[in-house]
């Protein structure tokens, strides 16, 4: 099994087993976030939640830098993971997302996000975060959920 492949066959948030990222989870079942990444997430010493991925070729624009789309999907992945907890086992859909671009990333960088929930209450979720390449910050962000039951 590659490191792309993770354990799980119905779907869900599963273990990786193999590779750079043995030991953290991936969403699996979401046609768009597997193409995109995959992303992978796991609770840092701390016990906050951590997301990353490795810059491929893939994920470039035409100058060589990794492209703004990029990392504004990987910041709207990653804003459900740190607000997962707020969610309370709910779906949840995207009502807004601002980003400032700090600088670039490249291939072979090591992708993180991390962030913080700042207000939950009812049916939506607000938080913030920060996007790193290598621990340098790319790209800041601020999301609102709105959650769906299920």
């Amino acid at each position: 099994m590659s490191e792309n492949e993770a354990v799980g066959a119905s779907g869900g948030l599963v273990t990786v087993t193999e590779g750079e990222f043995a030991g953290w989870k991936c969403w699996q079942g979401d046609a768009f976030e597997e193409r995109a990444g995959p992303f992978y997430e796991k609770l840092d010493e701390n016990g906050e939640p951590v997301v990353a991925f490795r810059a491929e070729p893939r994920h470039m624009n035409g100058a060589g830098f990794m492209h703004g789309g990029c990392l504004m999907t990987f910041a709207d992945s990653a804003i459900f993971s740190i607000a997962r907890e707020a969610m309370d086992g709910s779906h949840g859909v995207t009502m807004s997302m601002t980003s400032d671009f700090l600088d670039a990333a490249r291939v072979g960088q090591l992708i993180e996000a991390r962030g913080q929930v700042t207000r939950a209450g009812g049916k939506t979720v607000y938080a913030r975060g920060i996007v790193t390449a290598d621990g340098k910050p790319v790209l800041s962000f601020t999301g609102i959920i709105r959650k769906i039951r299920r």
